[in-house]
């Protein structure tokens, strides 16, 4: 239990050290990793169970080469990729937003900077110090949410691509 109280203080002391910018990007790359995992939890069971339905309402029919047909194909074809990639976007956002949070930190954090300058010189390594590491770590830590967010992100969106692919070349219009 001592691990869970090191990694707590490790980990307030790293917020700590970032400044409040830190404390956004944290939340957004929370946010994002929650979405990214309700995705893939989707893509596990839901998505496939909606498929399957879609896929057996279709084959149901008992005419599919109308124009009415041809718009309810279409129409599930549409509900199917809205379903699937419903929370595509904002994941795609709260990737980008992450390096522009790191950078509001750099500029947060250089301001500090001037600050301890204008006040008191070049003199105070310390505080200068304190003011270069608020700017480096949110930077730091913004850089790292969104490489960790991209790479899923890419896949995530090329998966619903396919599935959806997959679904309306399985809706055949023969009959």
């Amino acid at each position: 239990m001592l691990w869970l109280a090191d990694s707590f203080e490790a980990i307030r002391d790293f917020m700590a050290l970032g400044g409040t910018v830190l404390t956004w990007i944290a939340l957004t790359i929370f946010l994002m990793w929650a979405l990214i995992i309700e995705r893939l939890m989707y893509f596990r069971a839901p998505m496939k169970k909606m498929s399957a339905e879609i896929h057996d309402k279709w084959e149901a029919r008992a005419e599919r080469r109308s124009w009415n047909a041809h718009a309810i194909r279409e129409s599930m074809i549409s509900q199917f990729s809205m379903a699937t990639n419903q929370f595509i976007p904002m994941i795609t956002t709260l990737v980008a937003l992450c390096p522009l949070l790191g950078l509001l930190g750099t500029v947060t954090g250089m301001i500090q900077v001037f600050g301890v300058m204008a006040v008191s010189g070049s003199g105070n390594v310390r505080a200068m110090a304190a003011g270069v590491s608020q700017a480096t770590v949110p930077t730091m830590a913004g850089m790292v949410g969104a490489l960790s967010g991209v790479l899923l992100i890419t896949l995530l969106s090329r998966r619903a691509a396919r599935e959806v692919e997959f679904l309306e070349d399985s809706l055949t219009m023969d009959h």
